[in-house]
């Protein structure tokens, strides 16, 4: 590679760089006036951007710029609106009466539409989407309420919660743990009369004195019969819907070691309305049951 510069190119007529690889020299060709000012234009157009619109990072936050343009603003004034349009539904929602809900079908599907959002949002995480539970939360889908599947209860439950420590209302019960009251045979015992009532198999042997050990120990939450009792939120131990699973180790430890399933109070969370939309979507899945005699 030379350089000599100030050298015309005879082809062309053109300054060179001075420049050349190879025998080929570089030309000193301008860049067109347009495509420079383009490019001023640009420069000038993004300092305006960054000055008119929010641009540059801060500790906390960013500039603003000097049009106070926000995208979170005009997503609020959206959803506003469209708060502002069913206004009137969500007053209606908020103080109806849940057991004639269904007689108003407009108000129902606002509702249940309504309480799938509230659904997903809050209640999914320890549900599951499909609300069909997992172990330690409770299937929704079926025909199992430890304190009632009504519309009213359920929208109780989701008010004021289960066995939490910030609502006065909540349900409340307390499993003893009998690993403390009971020895272990007496433990293998009731295990399996347990196991006896849900119709599995079981040792025949220890059916009788764990009998008595339930009646004892366990009928005055459970019933006599085993078949629970809402007002105590203790489960129905006859069919084969478990909480926490029905086999011998799982009701060894359920008894041992006792269970305290906590569910939050969303009355302080989610609106009269949320709450009550929430309810109306659970109740629907499938496993709600009529309103409760009075």
């Amino acid at each position: 590679m030379s350089e000599d510069k100030n050298k015309i190119d005879p082809i062309t007529g053109t300054d060179t760089t001075g420049h050349s690889w190879d025998g080929i020299e570089e030309l000193n060709n301008p860049l067109p006036r347009w495509w420079l000012w383009t490019f001023y234009l640009t420069i000038i157009w993004g300092i305006g951007y960054t000055i008119a619109y929010p641009a540059w990072p801060m500790i906390q936050g960013a500039t603003a710029g000097l049009l106070g343009y926000s995208t979170r603003a005009e997503v609020a004034a959206e959803i506003q609106s469209f708060v502002d349009k069913n206004a009137a539904l969500t007053e209606e929602l908020a103080n109806i009466e849940l057991a004639s809900l269904t007689e108003n079908e407009p108000l129902n599907r606002y509702a249940i539409a309504g309480g799938a959002a509230v659904f997903r949002n809050n209640c999914s995480q320890c549900h599951g989407s499909g609300a069909a539970g997992s172990k330690g939360y409770p299937n929704l889908l079926d025909d199992d309420w430890l304190w009632g599947g009504d519309i009213d209860t359920i929208a109780y439950t989701v008010r004021h919660g289960i066995r939490n420590d910030t609502d006065a209302d909540a349900h409340w019960s307390q499993m003893p743990a009998f690993g403390e009251l009971l020895e272990k045979p007496e433990i293998e015992a009731t295990v399996n009369y347990v196991l006896q009532l849900s119709g599995q198999d079981h040792d025949s042997a220890l059916v009788g004195e764990g009998a008595v050990l339930f009646e004892e120990q366990c009928a005055s939450c459970h019933g006599e019969d085993g078949k629970g009792m809402r007002d105590q939120g203790a489960p129905n131990l006859t069919d084969a819907i478990w909480l926490y699973g029905g086999d011998t180790e799982a009701l060894r430890e359920t008894i041992t070691y006792s269970r305290f399933g906590v569910m939050p109070n969303w009355g302080t969370r989610l609106t009269e309305a949320e709450v009550n939309a929430v309810a109306a979507y659970v109740h629907q899945l499938g496993g709600g049951e009529d309103t409760a005699p009075e």
